[in-house]
């Protein structure tokens, strides 16, 4: 896409990357939150490899408007890494410009052939992310599985 670069996030990144999570987390309806924190957050996951974060940055002025975090999941029976799509946010500014479109697209082809696949999960009254998700080929419905999530802050 013009007008936009997409590439891996990398430690010189953490400033503008923890402003972009910031406003992330203020969508998901994050109310407290604290910078530095969020900085220390992303720092650890680039510093220890513990996920893959693509960044989508404006051309025009150098700002990180979109962005896309994995982690590593493994499955015994194909014997091989999967990823699991946790974090995918794109500026309002930015939305409908094609960059989220961008960074799918970097993200799939940067994986492909390494990896089993991608597991997501988003909200079913989320119908712009399903429309999203479907034009690329993400499969849902036809699997006869369960989500299951155990939460250990609850009491």
């Amino acid at each position: 896409m013009n007008g936009v670069t997409i590439r891996q996030a990398i430690e010189s990144d953490i400033d503008s990357l923890a402003e972009i999570v910031k406003k992330y987390r203020d969508f998901q309806g994050v109310v407290s939150q604290d910078i530095e924190e969020i900085k220390a957050f992303i720092r650890e996951r680039i510093v220890k490899s513990e996920s893959c974060i693509f960044v989508a940055i404006s051309n025009a002025t150098g700002a990180i408007i979109g962005f896309i975090q994995l982690y590593p999941v493994f499955s015994t029976v194909s014997l091989k890494r999967q990823w699991l799509l946790n974090d995918f946010f794109v500026a309002e500014e930015a939305r409908n410009s094609g960059v989220g479109s961008a960074l799918m697209e970097a993200v799939i082809e940067y994986f492909r052939g390494n990896a089993k696949g991608f597991i997501l999960i988003t909200e079913k009254t989320n119908a712009g992310a399903k429309r999203f998700y479907d034009r690329y080929g993400w499969k849902t419905d036809h699997f006869d599985f369960y989500t299951y999530f155990y939460n250990t802050s609850a009491n």
